[in-house]
């Protein structure tokens, strides 16, 4: 039997346009993602994360 791996997607944009709505970025890079994994179904996704419209210098809490 293959070796079956689990994989986490972390999917990030720094600033939208409207800050409502996912980005049309991050449908893109899970479109990829999906893609890249019908290639090789031996990588089963796990989790995904996804940093929308968050900068990375600012601190939880703070905005």
């Amino acid at each position: 039997m293959p070796k079956k791996y689990k994989a986490a997607t972390y999917l990030r944009l720094s600033h939208t346009d409207d800050r409502s709505a996912e980005s049309d970025s991050i449908s893109n890079q899970r479109k990829l993602i999906q893609d890249f994994l019908v290639q090789h179904p031996e990588i089963e996704l796990a989790s995904e994360r996804i940093d929308d419209g968050y900068s990375g210098i600012v601190f939880a809490g703070v905005r």
